[in-house]
């Protein structure tokens, strides 16, 4: 797992990024099925592999299931499962290298978390 995905990401990671972010905000629920391969990839003007690595990222990490022949389709608690996951990827990948940057800068968390809540 590598956390919602940043512009200077590998694009099958971006890919992932966009359709874990959907789930999570509920775009996709359990038992809805995903685009095709060849659909996303017209949307997003990535080739058709690139999409379909994203998608085995998923079917590998249980979050959805292939019906041969139908289509891919989001598993029961696949969201849960996903909101751990990306959780667990900030907390001990992304929010450490925050924090270093926003202690190298010199800034106050506090100031920073009142700005945004104002």
């Amino acid at each position: 797992m590598t956390g919602l995905s940043s512009e200077d990401s590998p694009v099958y990671i971006r890919l992932r990024g966009g359709i874990a972010a959907a789930i999570l905000r509920g775009e996709y629920r359990a038992g809805d099925q995903l685009p095709s391969v060849r659909a996303l990839a017209a949307e997003h003007g990535a080739n058709p592999l690139t999409v379909a690595k994203a998608y085995q990222s998923f079917q590998d990490d249980g979050y959805v299931e292939v019906r041969r022949g139908v289509g891919m389709f989001v598993l029961p608690g696949a969201a849960e499962k996903l909101r751990i996951a990306e959780r667990d990827s900030f907390v001990n990948g992304q929010w450490p290298r925050i924090r270093d940057h926003i202690d190298l800068l010199g800034l106050d968390i506090d100031e920073l978390m009142a700005r945004e809540r104002a």
